[in-house]
């Protein structure tokens, strides 16, 4: 008897491991159901809130949809249905609404109304920032390793996704600014 019990949890097991290998997603209803609490009310309304969805199991309903539903559309397709959608982000310059449309984001100022438009290319793998009706690269992905990311002169250089890369970057871009005053 103990032995079946063994044999059928080893099969379980694997069965397991194969189903989770590589796919970990992002799980976007879970957050965005994590976020919407945190936003509620006071540290006490929103413990009440998580404690009643865990009971109800609102929390565990969402968790499998991730699983099995959602996250898997995220990995065969590259994009989650769910992860579109609107916040807001306190920023130190004041409140951002941020929309996603699952192409790309637009940021807007609540305090004057501008918005940036960031727009995602998955043909060249490239982000870009669209204002006054044009597009304009910002860097696009080489591998998992590099970007190649636009100089001050209008040109690209492939950057090491690192420390040291952001680095160099970062002081090639200063000293430009500073070399044209």
């Amino acid at each position: 008897m103990k032995k079946k019990y063994l044999s059928v949890a080893l099969v379980m097991a694997l069965a397991g491991s194969m189903l989770c290998t590589s796919c970990i997603g992002s799980f976007a209803l879970t957050n965005k159901l994590l976020g919407w609490n945190k936003q509620i009310g006071n540290k006490f309304v929103n413990e009440l809130v998580f404690f009643a969805f865990w009971i109800i199991p609102v929390y565990e309903v969402s968790a499998l949809a991730d699983i099995l539903v959602i996250n898997s559309i995220e990995f065969w397709s590259g994009n989650n249905p769910v992860a579109c959608g609107k916040s807001v982000i306190e920023g130190q310059d004041g409140r951002y609404l941020v929309e996603c449309d699952g192409k790309g984001y637009t940021i807007t100022s609540e305090q004057d109304q501008t918005s940036v438009r960031l727009n995602f290319d998955s043909e060249d793998q490239s982000w870009s920032v669209n204002f006054d009706g044009e597009d304009h690269k910002l860097f696009s992905f080489v591998d998992d390793n590099h970007v190649k990311m636009v100089t001050p002169d209008g040109g690209y250089e492939v950057v090491e996704l690192s420390q040291a890369g952001a680095y160099a970057y970062r002081n090639m871009v200063t000293g430009a600014a500073w070399a044209n005053r």
